[in-house]
């Protein structure tokens, strides 16, 4: 009976060290792909850095005002005049048009929308 008891034990120890063992190197896969993330987050935020600020060089106003006497012959560039310029409720999607409408009637009393309560 002892013997049969130690055999089940040294198996089931066998079994809880392999478990541990797959355990504790499926962490350290996940670990290393957290890593490797990281390293491709910081990558892409430094690239995202160099571009803006490549970008705010390129769109210096000394530099494109050079750029558009220079080139003004070939590209035919014009002032732009105020008349030009659109309304707010000439451009399309306007955020008033997105804003619920909320209808007063006589009797009803008037809720606020963002808390529900009721005026007296």
């Amino acid at each position: 009976m002892l013997r049969t008891l130690d055999i089940v034990l040294i198996a089931a120890m066998i079994g809880a060290a392999t478990v541990t063992y797959q355990i504790k190197h499926r962490a350290e896969d996940k670990l290393d792909e957290v890593y490797r993330l990281r390293a491709a987050i910081k990558l892409q935020k430094d690239t995202i850095d160099l571009l803006e600020a490549d970008w705010s060089l390129l769109n210096q106003p000394a530099r494109l005002e050079r750029l558009t006497k220079e080139f003004n012959e070939q590209l035919g560039l014009e002032t732009v005049t105020p008349l030009q310029m659109a309304k707010p409720d000439e451009i399309p999607g306007f955020a008033s048009d997105f804003a619920p409408e909320v209808a007063e009637s006589e009797g009803e009393p008037d809720r606020n929308l963002t808390t529900g309560s009721v005026k007296p």
